[in-house]
């Protein structure tokens, strides 16, 4: 099909060469000689440009050659039967010439069309002086005074594929430079995210490790510890495994982009029960009402409620500690979205003064927009705070897929 399409406007071009090269020469003829066989010799020298314009785009050197032949044996035949031609019928030679300027890197085949012009012209002078009887148009050094300024058709045709050539060798430096900056822009960034990678490790990391390590101390001398305060160190030392291993796996992809299969499975909404309990655990309450059935959601879906679930909980228990907090979690499926809300209410004693990065709102709206979703969140009018998501069913990718 691509190749169809590009045949169209070269059709075109040449049907309109062979217009302006023979509309002129036709009309002029008129004015000049309307016997019969003046327009047999026109037409036998329009018939060989016409074909010579079609295939010049091809064979430039050819159909320069052909044309000239033909209009030096039509300007050597009506000169000696004494009828006469217009010197119009030389601007087919002119396009032609145009052709193989633009088309020949002249080199050989210019060379060799050149040589076969010489001599044809000069066969056409040699047949023709003899037998011119004299008065008219002779056909001979008028013609060749015509010809003349023929060099400058094929001139325009060489710098037009000079200008071409040019235009090409600065697109491929402007390309080349593009390249450049984009690989340098990759190896900067490459760099920074190694940078960031290794800060991350050097101090979150170290600080996850000395926590588990704290939590496994007490965990070891569990007996003489309340059974509350030993559920609590279970759990620290379980979210702090957790979170290390999170952390590894964040900053294994963060050093090398390209390796981007997770070792650790993604969260899903069947851990929201593992959040619930370790949300309890901490002191906190929730009324939970989950639609059955949404385990066979797509992955990136149910980490993304996952991952809004878990950090609207955090918040709670964060900035309203002891505040009821009621999860909801439905399929709508007229709309073909998932529809989460987290509400807690205000809490029973002062939050955490100063805590969390300010970004866990952010992290959750980038998470639902990134799958095409919505996200609002804000206060209640009791003091609480309610954070509402909406998800599509299907991811983009999956969608298309279908």
């Amino acid at each position: 099909m691509k190749r169809i399409l590009g045949r169209r406007p070269a059709r075109g071009v040449d049907a309109g060469l062979v217009v302006l090269a023979l509309a002129p020469p036709l009309v002029s003829q008129a004015y000049v000689d309307t016997t019969g066989t003046a327009w047999a010799w026109f037409a036998c020298c329009g018939a060989v440009a016409v074909a010579a314009v079609l295939v010049g785009r091809r064979l430039p050197a050819t159909a320069f050659v052909a044309a000239l032949g033909a209009l030096v044996a039509a300007l050597v035949g009506s000169s000696v039967e004494g009828v006469e031609l217009t010197p119009l019928v030389l601007l087919p030679l002119a396009v032609l010439l145009h052709g193989l300027g633009s088309r020949c890197a002249g080199g050989r085949r210019t060379v060799l069309a050149a040589g076969a012009g010489s001599a044809i012209l000069l066969a056409g002078l040699a047949v023709n002086r003899p037998a011119f009887d004299g008065g008219g148009f002779d056909g001979g050094f008028g013609v060749l005074a015509v010809l003349a300024p023929m060099p400058l058709a094929w001139a325009m045709g060489f710098a037009a594929r000079t200008r071409r050539e040019l235009l090409a060798a600065a697109e491929e430096r402007t390309a080349e430079a593009t390249r450049a900056r984009r690989l340098r822009e990759e190896r900067a960034a490459l760099r920074e995210r190694a940078r960031i990678a290794r800060e991350m490790h050097d101090a979150v990391a170290h600080s996850l490790t000395l926590l588990v390590v704290h939590a496994e101390t007490l965990r070891a001398r569990g007996g003489e510890l309340p059974a509350w305060a030993r559920a609590q160190a279970d759990g620290l030392a379980a979210a702090g495994r957790r979170s290390g291993d999170e952390l590894r796996e964040a900053l294994r992809m963060l050093r090398d982009p390209a390796d981007a299969v997770t070792l650790c499975p993604p969260p899903g909404l069947g851990e929201l029960d593992t959040l619930l309990d370790r949300h309890r655990a901490a002191g906190g309450t929730a009324e939970v009402r989950v639609e059955a059935g949404l385990e066979g959601l797509p992955g990136p879906v149910q980490a993304a409620v996952h991952r809004v679930v878990q950090e609207s909980l955090a918040n709670a228990r964060r900035h309203a500690p002891g505040a009821p907090v009621r999860l909801t979690v439905d399929a709508d499926r007229d709309t073909g979205r998932l529809l989460l809300e987290v509400v807690n209410g205000p809490g029973s004693r002062p939050g955490t003064v100063g805590s969390g990065s300010g970004l866990g709102v952010a992290g959750m709206r980038a998470r639902t927009d990134a799958l095409g979703g919505e996200l609002a969140a804000g206060p209640t009018a009791d003091g609480g705070f309610r954070v509402l998501a909406a998800v599509p069913l299907e991811t983009p990718l999956e969608t298309a897929g279908a």
